[in-house]
């Protein structure tokens, strides 16, 4: 049985969450596959050597979907709605790097019971990757249509 993530009334000003992930050369060719992006900056070595990047890098998608474990699985949890999502990609991901999604609950909308995050994305070294926000529906919690 699964456990339903955490409500509205439940989530507080500050909690905090995240997930890590090293990203193979098999996630890139399977999201190549998912996406249909099968850009050969994320694909062909030889065309990205003589990039501004020198080397293949990650879909920019790959590393912003590592935002789903943790709205989806931690906070809130099971049962959460995305309703709105902003990146802003600042450094490229290269296979091999660990990159960690981390979210930060930042504001509570009563009106509507949604929860707006901060999101940021850092590899292993501690360079940000990215950063956002989102608005979630946690379980329990009625979609209006004031959102």
């Amino acid at each position: 049985m699964y456990q339903k993530g955490k409500t509205y009334e439940e989530i507080e000003i500050g909690d905090k969450a995240s997930f890590s992930k090293t990203i193979t050369e098999t996630d890139i060719y399977l999201f190549a596959g998912i996406s249909g992006d099968f850009n050969p900056l994320h694909v062909d070595e030889e065309y990205a050597r003589n990039t501004v990047f020198g080397t293949r890098i990650a879909h920019g998608g790959l590393a912003a979907s590592l935002l789903a474990p943790v709205l989806g699985m931690k906070l809130p949890g099971l049962g959460t709605v995305a309703l709105e999502t902003i990146t802003k990609f600042r450094k490229p991901v290269y296979p091999g790097d660990t990159i960690t999604c981390s979210v930060e609950v930042k504001n509570k909308i009563p009106k509507m019971k949604l929860v707006e995050m901060k999101i940021l994305w850092t590899n292993q070294k501690g360079d940000t990757i990215g950063k956002g926000e989102c608005k979630v529906l946690p379980p329990g919690s009625s979609a209006r249509n004031e959102t």
